[in-house]
């Protein structure tokens, strides 16, 4: 159907930066942003479009990958969290016993306390007596030494064991106070865990914002390239019905543009493989030993003017061995004449009419046959 040599538009775009400024095709109107080709045709906006969803589905595919780094990077981040609050739990649970302890004892320092107070009372209910009252009230030096030594016996216990308790106490509100900044600093890095998991989710929610335009852009072309397909059909079924594969060996068609993938090789004449054109052009050189490099501007509806700029007559009467050009859609249609039927019909053979780069044959109503226009390569 087309000389593909023009470049094709490509989409472009950016991973982790939402590109959408590719062409976009609506209503067979190419939008801003593209670049018109020499002639613009149903395959090629179908060919755009199809660019333009592999281009998108290659950056999904690498947007996907980096999501799921992010994913990954939230996960090992909410695992630390997860640990850290365990932790804090922990802690606050020993903040909390620390605390009570602490409490606890300074209510036995305060029983100790009284119970020293009383133990002094019973043993001087008089006050305090000096050294000479208690020698004056001694029996003997022995007594005085033991009642001296059991005063102050009762008083290094109780002493020490209000040091004791007193040093507890202080060893408490030290480690209590070794928990509470380790709790302050656990909460601090856990905020900051938080801020970071935070960040990681906000790019995560963006990426698949990415992806779900990407995948909007994939399905909107992939709805356009069916609704082309559905036109190039109709097109081409105005031409005539009842067609064949014909010839097995496609009109002599080489073998090395036939068994390639089509649109994949260039021919001697400038135009890609298992096209319309690609096939006449050969035909042509095949017929007449010539064909006139078209390559860049030898889609088929351009052929009637490419012919006669070089010279080449043109005409509207059908004859056998002539290129006929089917002036429909954007790229028209190139075919050759293998026969001209007694009722006006032909027969042609052509390459892509179903636009699948196929060989065929078929018959051309003559109704049909006097709106094409022929080229007359032999003259």
């Amino acid at each position: 159907m087309k000389n593909k040599v023009s470049q094709v538009i490509t989409a472009k775009f950016n991973v982790g930066v939402l590109a959408l400024s590719t062409a976009v095709l609506v209503g067979g109107t190419l939008l801003p942003g593209a670049t018109a080709v020499l002639a613009d045709s149903f395959q090629d906006q179908i060919n755009q479009l199809s660019q333009q969803n592999a281009d998108a589905r290659n950056q999904v595919g690498a947007l996907q990958a980096v999501a799921a780094s992010y994913q990954d990077t939230i996960n090992q981040l909410q695992a630390q969290i997860d640990s850290l609050q365990a932790s804090i739990d922990a802690n606050t649970a020993q903040q909390a016993s620390l605390q009570q302890q602490i409490i606890d004892t300074q209510a036995q320092i305060d029983h100790n306390k009284a119970i020293l107070a009383e133990d002094v009372k019973s043993m001087y209910v008089d006050g305090t007596p000096s050294t000479l009252e208690v020698l004056a009230t001694s029996n003997s030096l022995s007594d005085f030494v033991d009642k001296q030594e059991y005063r102050t016996s009762i008083q290094t216990k109780l002493q020490s064991l209000l040091d004791q308790i007193a040093t507890l106490q202080k060893q408490l509100k030290t480690k209590k106070d070794q928990v509470d900044q380790l709790i302050a600093e656990q909460k601090d890095q856990q905020n900051q865990l938080a801020s970071s998991q935070a960040q990681q989710q906000s790019l995560l929610s963006y990426n698949e914002g990415q992806q779900a335009a990407f995948n909007a852009q994939i399905s909107a072309n992939s709805k356009q390239i069916s609704q082309l397909r559905a036109q190039q059909a109709a097109a081409n079924a105005k031409l005539g019905g009842g067609v064949v594969a014909g010839d097995p060996g496609h009109g002599g068609y080489p073998a090395r543009y036939d068994n390639a993938a089509q649109d994949t090789i260039i021919d001697s004449w400038g135009m890609y493989n298992r096209e319309c054109v690609s096939y006449t052009a050969w035909k042509v050189y095949e017929t007449y030993g010539y064909m006139p490099n078209w390559g860049g501007r030898g889609n088929a509806n351009q052929w009637p003017g490419d012919a006669r700029a070089a010279g080449i007559p043109t005409g509207s009467t059908p004859r056998a061995n002539s290129v006929a050009i089917w002036n429909v859609g954007y790229y028209g249609h190139a075919m050759w004449v293998e026969a001209v039927n007694g009722d006006g019909s032909l027969w042609v053979s052509q390459y892509n009419y179903d636009y699948q780069g196929h060989y065929s044959e078929m018959r051309v109503s003559a109704s049909m046959a006097s709106q094409l226009t022929y080229i007359y390569f032999g003259d």
